[in-house]
Parts: C-alpha cells; sequence; structure tokens
C-alpha cells in the first residue's frame, strides 16, 4: 500500500499535522503519481500510529484547536527503508477510454473524436501542470541526490503525459480517416452474430 509509506517519506522529512500533511505536503508533490484525499490520510495516519510506525503529540494553541502533529518512529523508518527497497509489481492500467475506443465501433466518427479531442485538452491541461511544478534545477544543485530523484519522478510525468497527448493526436488523425460508422457493413456479421432489431 504505496500510501502508507508517501505519508511515512514526508513524514521522515518534518513532522505535519494531518492537514499539513494533505495541503503543504502531498498535494504539492506526491498526489501527482498517488493521489488521496484527507480522510483517506487520517485513516492512514491513525493506522500507522496503531502500528507505531509513527507518533502523535497535541500541541495546545491559544485561541485555536489543539493541533496533533506526526512524527516518524524508528520503527517508521526502518519500515520505510525495507519498503523502498521491495520491488514492484508492474502498476495496473485501467483507461475508460481505451475500453471506449476498443468497443466504440458503431459510434459516429464525430463522437469518437469528440471523446479524443476532449482526452487531448486534459492530458494537454496536465503536461502544462507539470511543466510548472517549482522544482529547482537538477544542474543547480548537482550533488543533491533527492532533488535528482524527484526530477526522475518529473521527467515520467512529464513524459507520460507527452506520450499521451503524441498518441491522442495519432488517434485523431486515424478516427478522422476512417468510414463513419453508417458507412460500413455491421461489425457482427464477422462473427456470424445477430444484428439487434
Amino acid at each position: 500500500m504505496s500510501l502508507k509509506y508517501a505519508i511515512l517519506g514526508l513524514l521522515n522529512v518534518l513532522p505535519m499535522t494531518g492537514y499539513d500533511l494533505k495541503h503543504q505536503a502531498f498535494d504539492a508533490t506526491v498526489r501527482h503519481f498517488w493521489p488521496a484525499d484527507q480522510s483517506q490520510i487520517y485513516r492512514t495516519l491513525n493506522q500507522l500510529a496503531s502500528e507505531n510506525l509513527v507518533s502523535a503529540t497535541v500541541v495546545a494553541q491559544d485561541e485555536r484547536p489543539d493541533r496533533k502533529v506526526y512524527a516518524i518512529t524508528a520503527a517508521g523508518q526502518a519500515a520505510l527503508n525495507d519498503w523502498l527497497k521491495t520491488d514492484q509489481a508492474l502498476p495496473t492500467l485501467r483507461d475508460p477510454l481505451l475500453v471506449q475506443l476498443f468497443f466504440g465501433q458503431e459510434l459516429p466518427r464525430a463522437d469518437l473524436l469528440r471523446l479524443v479531442e476532449q482526452q487531448l485538452a486534459a492530458h494537454q491541461a496536465q503536461l502544462a501542470i507539470f511543466g510548472q511544478i517549482p522544482i529547482p534545477p537538477a544542474a543547480s544543485r548537482p550533488d543533491d541526490r533527492w532533488l535528482a530523484l524527484q526530477h526522475l519522478t518529473l521527467d515520467f510525468g512529464l513524459a507520460l503525459e507527452q506520450a499521451y497527448v503524441s498518441w491522442l493526436a495519432h488517434c485523431r488523425e486515424v478516427i478522422a480517416a476512417m468510414p463513419d460508422a453508417d458507412e460500413v457493413p455491421d461489425f457482427r456479421a464477422r462473427f456470424g452474430g445477430q444484428t439487434p432489431e
């Protein structure tokens, strides 16, 4: 479960409240490749505390509710280090557009193009977001291993979105050149199927 270790990784940098963990650390970093909402983060913090991988300290505040600050424990650091060395399985791809395209033979060309254009715009927007992530250039601190590793994850995000944009542009060209749905025989005839009435 990577959320658990993402939280341990962030707390390994700095103790934080659950709110700060979500809004100041998580949303600015790992949410780009492992999203989570506030309730998931709090549930995971409670689990980590029950496993003694994090500790929680209540900090009193004048005229404001008390703050619960979480910090990684020695056991948490050991668990994080063990997990960081663990081989990971390939991620499962679940992309609704691929299902739509795979079964979209009966859709008019205009509908298919609309689906592709919507996804193209979304991936172009995500590519722009990745391009504006404010981390210093790796060359500015050549001995900073953490910065170099952050750049590797950002490079992946950029490459993935660029690949999507290129593939979607290709989809648009192929779909625009193919016959429309009403210009070809019913595809079921190839399989000996019945055409719905």
